[in-house]
């Protein structure tokens, strides 16, 4: 058929739906290429969440106009969030792309290719519902690692957060019946995969509208029985949904990783007010603190948004304080910036950009030193990994992940990717440990 080149921005469900994308694409005879030169189809993978992110977008599928003009029948596509965002005003901005498809149509994605190099014409594929389901166990040819796999638990959020897009561009909470997921695991199992990541907007919310009833903590012991499974990890998750069910299935299961990403946002009830999070900081406190008394060892991580609109300087020093009290094993920090369609966009973005970007930095440098202490204190201790490959800074070492989700750089002599190693900890750095083989 052709090669096609596809480029990708945003999450891991970004990823999973790229690594959909391509199978589906194998299966009809198209062939990867990472040169977009000598693709016949290119295809972005976009995301919303930020500005940047669609900047980013919109910059690198520009770049392919001149391409297209060399190429007539090149084929351009725009296809996950900001395809759903933007939709057809992307053909206004983007005269050269042909398809738009968003995140519910992934698999309409081949015969919308065919039927533009049949027509010439356009095509655009942003209804909320899946088009065509395809099976993560399609896309193991896809994948970088045979070991470790994401899976689709759900799909959207029925969630009113003022800041957040992802409801208008992933559209409604939908679950995948336990069924689906536990059969998918297991085929994927059966091709070498050890760990699986459970994916969903708010993951933790996972069960809306399933007969019969059943919650993550439910899908967690399903996933927990599949043979040949290590390791079952599961993100993003929601403050709101930490429900009892979820924790206990985190203490009994030893498959599952003691590590839970639950993002705080701000440490200012004033600002979660604002941001409709549906939480205070103290509830948020009472979470950690049952994590940490029902889970010993558990590491938790955050994300946090900076400069959100009438964030004043007594808000921002309660998220320094939050931050310093929780002690994350990490965070990921972001500038509040508008976007359309969501309730924040009408609010006054009233920081100033310099002081959006001095509070980030003030923030990165507390969980730096936070990190660092942290990762220190696992020196001396001998920790198993499973290793991912190569270590992109220096091939000569491998790089994995603890069941806590800490990167762990060490000298093998040969390459043990997918499998599992006991690696003792000799030194650390703020982002990652490093040792040796014990």
């Amino acid at each position: 058929m052709g090669k096609i080149y596809l480029e990708t921005f945003g999450c891991q469900m970004n990823a999973l739906d790229s690594d959909l994308i391509l199978s589906r694409m194998r299966a009809e005879g198209w062939s990867p290429t990472d040169r977009k030169e000598e693709a016949d189809v290119i295809l972005f993978n976009t995301c919303s969440v930020r500005e940047h992110a669609e900047e980013r977008a919109l910059s690198h599928a520009g770049l392919v106009q001149r391409l297209k003009k060399k190429r007539p029948d090149l084929v351009v596509g725009i296809v996950g969030c900001m395809a759903q965002n933007r939709q057809e005003r992307l053909f206004e901005q983007l005269p050269h792309v042909q398809l738009v498809v968003g995140p519910r149509q992934m698999g309409a994605i081949p015969r919308l290719v065919e039927e533009i190099r049949a027509t010439g014409r356009r095509r655009i594929a942003v209804a909320d519902f899946d088009d065509e389901f395809i099976d993560g166990a399609e896309a193991l040819a896809s994948r970088a690692s045979r070991a470790q796999a994401y899976v689709k638990a759900m799909e959207g959020c029925d969630l009113s957060c003022t800041f957040c897009i992802v409801p208008t561009t992933r559209g409604a909470e939908v679950s995948r019946p336990p069924e689906r997921i536990v059969e998918e695991v297991r085929r994927l199992a059966g091709q070498g995969t050890v760990e699986v990541t459970l994916l969903g907007q708010t993951v933790n919310s996972y069960g809306k509208g399933l007969r019969p009833a059943i919650d993550l903590g439910g899908l967690l012991r399903r996933v927990h029985e599949v043979e040949g499974i290590r390791r079952i990890r599961f993100i993003t998750s929601h403050p709101s949904f930490v429900r009892p069910s979820l924790v206990a299935a985190m203490r009994d299961l030893p498959k599952v990783c003691k590590y839970l990403h639950i993002p705080a946002q701000s440490g200012s009830n004033a600002v979660l007010k604002a941001m409709r999070r549906g939480y205070t900081v103290e509830r948020y406190l009472e979470i950690v603190e049952t994590l940490r008394r029902e889970l010993p060892g558990i590491e938790i991580a955050s994300d946090f948004i900076v400069g959100f609109p009438g964030e004043t300087a007594a808000d921002f020093e309660a998220t320094i304080g939050l931050m310093e009290r929780v002690r994350f094993q990490n965070s990921f920090v972001f500038k509040y910036s508008p976007r359309p369609g969501t309730d924040a966009a009408g609010l006054p973005d009233d920081v100033p950009e310099e002081e959006k970007k001095r509070r980030n930095q003030v923030l990165l440098d507390v969980q730096e030193r936070v990190s660092l202490g942290k990762n220190r204190a696992r020196v001396g201790q001998r920790l198993e990994v499973l290793v991912e490959g190569p270590s992109k800074r220096d091939p000569r070492r491998q790089t994995g992940r603890t069941d806590t989700h800490q990167i762990v750089n060490f000298e093998a002599g040969r390459d043990l990717a997918g499998r599992f190693a006991t690696v003792e900890i000799t030194g650390a750095t703020a982002l990652s440990l490093s040792g040796s083989l014990a």
